[in-house]
């Protein structure tokens, strides 16, 4: 029998996954979703219902690509998703905050946490499903979409590198203070994830912690075409 959704993500190495994102400021998360699961994500692409915006990345020199917000309320699978990992993440954000000497700010579910978005006027769904064919690319970035933000956002691949397309290896970039970048190129497989920081990471230095910024992006599809979901915590303005 194929468990539920939430039970994956709840028997996820957990302890594994916090340690990673305190020492690289991420986690791959296994593969998560199965190849029937991912296919039906896809095939949402061309449900114009399911969606409240599409963007031409070219258009605003975000890129070169397209990518929907799905609208509330969003597919049953994807609900799932933003509400489980939240319940998840919520405590390691709330162990940064302190980590950065700020007070712990983020409720226990998902519900309580849309309630502070819309209660400034953040009211927009913003889980994400992005496509990109031969030529595409995603410039760095942050996804801010007003004064409350969740420290976390998940991306899933749904399809396979090597297979589907190739290159468009997702890039993560770090910025310390006074110190050159650091890059990172993660690939994923069809159905694997991955949590990483939507702004800043706490980092041990020799006087306490400090906020070390962060972006991320996807680097140029060379063959195929490339789709990811997106799954962003805070609704937008």
């Amino acid at each position: 029998m194929i468990k539920p959704i939430v039970n994956l993500i709840s028997g996820l190495d957990w302890d594994s996954l916090q340690k990673s994102l305190d020492k690289h400021g991420f986690a791959k998360i296994p593969s998560l979703l199965n190849k029937k699961q991912c296919n039906q994500i896809i095939d949402t692409y061309e449900v114009e219902c399911l969606f409240r915006n599409t963007v031409d990345m070219a258009r605003y020199r975000f890129g070169i690509g397209e990518y929907k917000y799905y609208d509330a309320p969003l597919p049953h699978l994807l609900q799932q998703l933003r509400e489980q990992f939240y319940l998840e993440l919520a405590r390691t954000a709330n162990r940064w905050l302190e980590q950065l000497n700020q007070d712990t700010t983020y409720p226990g579910t998902l519900t309580d946490f849309l309630d502070q978005c819309h209660n400034e006027n953040q009211k927009r769904s913003t889980p994400l499903i992005l496509k990109y064919e031969v030529g595409g690319y995603n410039c760095l970035h942050q996804d801010l979409y007003g004064k409350v933000f969740f420290p976390f956002q998940v991306v899933f691949a749904l399809n396979q590198k090597e297979e589907d397309y190739t290159g468009g290896e997702f890039l993560l970039v770090e910025q310390r203070p006074r110190a050159q970048s650091r890059g990172h190129v993660i690939t994923l497989e069809q159905g694997e994830g991955l949590i990483f920081p939507t702004n800043h990471r706490p980092v041990l230095g020799t006087r306490g912690y400090y906020k070390s910024m962060l972006r991320h992006g996807v680097s140029t599809v060379k063959s195929g075409t490339r789709y990811s979901l997106g799954i962003i915590f805070h609704d937008a303005t």
